[in-house]
C-alpha cells in the first residue's frame, strides 16, 4: 500500500455546527494520524482540511458522513488540496 502522503479539502454540510463536529473531527483524524484543521464556515458548513495517505483520508472521509451524535450530515464535497505542513490535526477557531 503506497504511503504516499495526499492532501484533501472537505466541505460538509448539514446540521453541523453547534454539535461537537469540530472536535468529533478533531479526535478522529489524530487517532488515524491525519494532520490538517477543521473550522466553521459563514454558511454553516465546515471545511475540513487534511493530509495522510489515502487509506487515513478514505477512512476520515467516511467518519465525516456519519459524524458525532446530535450532527445530521447532508453531503461532504471533497477536492483536492495544495500540501501544507501541519504538526497536528486542531480545531480552527
Amino acid at each position: 500500500m503506497s504511503q504516499t502522503k495526499l492532501a484533501r479539502t472537505y466541505i460538509v454540510r448539514g446540521r453541523v455546527q453547534g454539535v461537537g463536529f469540530r472536535y468529533f473531527v478533531e479526535k478522529t483524524a489524530n487517532a488515524l494520524g491525519v494532520r490538517g484543521h477543521a473550522k466553521n464556515l459563514d454558511d454553516g458548513s465546515v471545511e475540513v482540511y487534511a493530509t495522510g495517505t489515502r487509506a487515513q483520508l478514505s477512512e476520515l472521509a467516511g467518519m465525516l458522513w456519519k459524524g458525532p451524535p446530535f450532527s445530521d450530515v447532508r453531503g461532504v464535497e471533497e477536492s483536492e488540496a495544495a500540501m501544507e505542513q501541519r504538526s497536528r490535526f486542531q480545531v480552527q477557531r
